[in-house]
């Protein structure tokens, strides 16, 4: 599978995480490496790059684009850097193999959601603009596809899922439908699913988007755990950032962005007590500052040259003295 992917924010991301010649950094989401090439050329002999991804073709076409990047740069002059095959749960055991410690990163970025090249290619199953089989995994080597969960969650937690992971207000009509036709045959392909979807909920009614969107995104985070995966993320990379260190994440939509919304802001937050206190009895210190409150969007330029960055936000935190507990 080919993985030719335009990176979003490009010139924001690289302007946010400061990037030092002699530092090191992680890019969480490969892809096809444009991020991390971007990255690979502002280091210098002394700079080291992490790269991460859980795909395995994504694995492939960033080491092949960093070597690209940085076959004119002499032997001496270029950074260490690898790529690693691993979902965000291995963020920390990754970072420990290769001999990294807590508080030694100077910027962690994660764009997050489905990259292009899965949504292009129908034998993913990630789309609905062509039909293939429903699968949906980041990692096509492990874990159950969107098929088997469309074919085994009961009803109710069918459309609990879809309602909790893309505000669909009409999932209950949609688990409904699912169900009864999965009574009847096996719902295998994108151009079920969305025809089934877009039945239940009464074709598109002038909406700017099709009716089956909410659904495949519902079905997507579920098929790969993506916010449980978020959560140990978040949670983990405050301790591994340095002083100064910051942590640049890109998200796509509400579900990607409100728990890093919260996330950014707890950790920014200083004292709790209530207002009525008249001093500070919790002695809670912020552990890191927000880099711009409302994040970062695509220029119009961008979203014109690449549509898929329209939703895209940029938020940036950066770690404070003397707070290393994370």
């Amino acid at each position: 599978m080919g993985f030719a992917h335009i990176p979003v924010l490009l010139g924001e991301t690289l302007e946010a995480l400061v990037i030092q010649p002699d530092g090191t950094y992680v890019d969480c989401t490969a892809g096809g490496g444009g991020h991390s090439s971007a990255i690979a050329t502002r280091l210098g002999p002394d700079g080291r790059l992490v790269s991460l991804d859980r795909d395995p073709s994504a694995v492939s076409a960033a080491t092949a684009r960093i070597e690209a990047t940085l076959a004119d740069t002499p032997e001496a002059e270029r950074p260490t850097w690898s790529v690693t095959h691993t979902p965000f749960s291995g963020f920390e055991r990754v970072l420990g193999s290769l001999g990294l410690e807590p508080g030694s990163i100077d910027g962690v970025l994660a764009d997050l959601g489905v990259s292009s090249p899965q949504l292009d290619h129908a034998d993913r199953g990630f789309s609905f603009s062509s039909d293939g089989p429903l699968d949906m995994r980041m990692d096509p080597t492990s874990g159950p596809i969107a098929a088997e969960l469309v074919a085994t969650l009961d009803e109710r937690d069918l459309a609990d899922a879809i309602f909790r992971l893309a505000d669909e207000r009409g999932s209950r009509r949609i688990a409904r439908t699912l169900v009864q036709a999965r009574a009847e045959a096996p719902i295998t392909t994108t151009a079920q699913l969305a025809d089934l979807v877009s039945k239940a909920l009464g074709g598109r009614r002038g909406a700017r988007i099709h009716p089956a969107t909410k659904t495949f995104q519902a079905l997507r985070l579920l098929v790969n755990g993506e916010l449980d995966e978020l959560s140990v993320l978040l949670e983990a990379v405050p301790r591994w950032l340095r002083v100064g260190g910051r942590f640049a994440v890109i998200t796509f939509h509400s579900g990607e962005d409100r728990p890093v919304k919260r996330r950014f802001v707890d950790l920014s937050k200083g004292c709790v007590c209530p207002p009525s206190s008249p001093i500070c009895t919790c002695g809670k210190k912020p552990q890191m500052k927000l880099i711009g409150r409302k994040g970062l969007v695509a220029s119009d330029a961008e979203t014109s040259a690449n549509p898929r960055s329209r939703t895209a936000r940029l938020r940036v935190i950066e770690k404070l003295e003397g707070n290393d507990e994370g």
